[in-house]
């Protein structure tokens, strides 16, 4: 097998090759220049110390660097976004709606085996709409998908919405994309008949989004189950604000058939990712508690299916594409798979998407910002799942376990 050469130009993927040396008789010195071999270098540097955590797009890169938590610690620290959140106590179930201050680019990202969603294929990059006008999560199942009527209609009473060409008296078209995780075995009452409360929930949410909002048992987390059931699930959210000025935000729905906690502890998988005691502070004690060990997760067989669901937005300030968009959804699903286990079940229908208010330019090489961001968004999506179940309560007059009350 010949050695394979692979010499690239930083920022130019047009000028990568391969350069095989030819064997046997054909063998013939390989001649590389002095600029292509600096540029080679120059490449290689710069892709090792990649890993330097939240380096500035476009400068040098400096050995260490630091980033901290928003203002809020929410998604809302990123600039142009407002988050609504509405729950039904008697159904045990509820919506949250992300609403950005004007039309944002998104891209989705789907990897469970159950999912419940609407106006996803919308986000292909091949499609005619490249922007959002809300993003909804509801509990409820099929059932909750309706939450997105509530929420168009609201959106469209506003004159929000996509309009091919405008003119009186023609509605404007929302586009809200939607997803939601089952909830309906919860103990709430279900029997609805023909009214479903999630239109009037997606209504609800969308007009009280602001800029502030709890975490836990409220919105879409308020049915929300993790670990097979056995623990409170809930809604969280973090965010960081990178060295450079980049502000990134996550926002979940936990309610994933896989624990966030290591199995007999109060330990969150996503313990190494805490900042500043965000999630109970457990710092070594808790490091050393996160073992492993085969089919510990599974102490009995799963009852049912499609029980379950995370629901994950990442949200940027920095202007990018759908493509670059839909890579930071994938980098963070990643995150998921940092704070719970195991993940992405047959009976979950995980789905995250990404966003970008398009406030901040990016400084230098694209493919730089869209790993910083990839990066920062997988982090901090696996610091919001813990922080939903830390804030979880339980429902009114039940005694449903949550973090706060586990041993160990």
């Amino acid at each position: 097998m010949p050695t394979i050469w692979r010499v690239c130009a930083p920022g130019s993927h047009a000028q990568m090759r391969d350069l095989i040396p030819p064997q046997g008789p054909l063998r013939r010195p390989l001649n590389i220049n002095r600029r292509t071999f600096l540029q080679a270098l120059a490449g290689l540097t710069a892709a090792a110390s990649m890993f330097s955590p939240l380096t500035p797009l476009g400068a040098a890169m400096p050995t260490s660097a630091a980033g901290r938590p928003g203002a809020r610690n929410l998604i809302t620290d990123v600039p142009g976004l407002k988050v609504g959140v509405a729950q039904d106590s008697r159904v045990r179930t509820g919506a949250t709606v992300i609403l950005p201050d004007s039309p944002a680019m998104a891209a989705v990202d789907v990897r469970g085996g159950g999912p419940a969603t609407r106006e996803t294929d919308a986000l292909g990059e091949d499609n005619l709409v490249q922007t959002i006008d809300a993003l909804t999560f509801s509990g409820g199942s099929v059932y909750g998908l309706a939450a997105a009527d509530g929420v168009a209609a609201w959106l469209g009473q506003q004159g929000r919405g996509y309009a091919l060409r405008p003119a009186p008296g023609v509605p404007v078209s929302p586009i809200v994309p939607t997803a939601c995780l089952y909830d309906l075995a919860n103990g709430g009452d279900k029997n609805w008949q023909l009214t479903p409360p999630y239109r009037q929930l997606g209504i609800d949410a969308v007009g009280k989004a602001g800029l502030d909002f709890p975490l836990g048992t409220v919105g879409a987390g308020y049915g929300a189950m993790t670990g097979m059931g056995k623990l409170k699930g809930g809604l969280g959210s973090a965010s960081i604000v990178a060295a450079n000025g980049a502000t990134v935000g996550a926002l979940v729905a936990v309610n994933s058939l896989g624990a966030v906690v290591a199995p007999g502890t109060r330990a969150f998988w996503a313990t190494p990712y805490e900042i500043d005691g965000e999630f109970g502070n457990g710092g070594a004690a808790a490091l050393a508690q996160l073992r492993a060990q085969g089919e510990d997760w599974m102490v009995q067989e799963p009852q049912g299916g499609r029980k379950n669901t995370t629901l994950a937005c990442i949200a940027t300030d920095l202007v990018l594409t759908r493509v670059e968009l839909k890579r930071v959804a994938i980098m963070a699903q990643d995150g998921m798979a940092r704070a719970i286990r195991p993940l992405h079940s047959p009976f979950d229908g995980d789905v995250v998407f990404a966003l970008s208010t398009g406030q901040r330019e990016v400084q230098g090489s694209r493919e730089l910002a869209v790993l910083q961001i990839g990066a920062l968004a997988a982090d901090t999506l696996a610091r919001a799942i813990a922080r939903g179940v830390y804030a979880a309560t339980p429902w009114p007059g039940s005694q449903v376990a949550t973090w706060q009350t586990l041993g160990g």
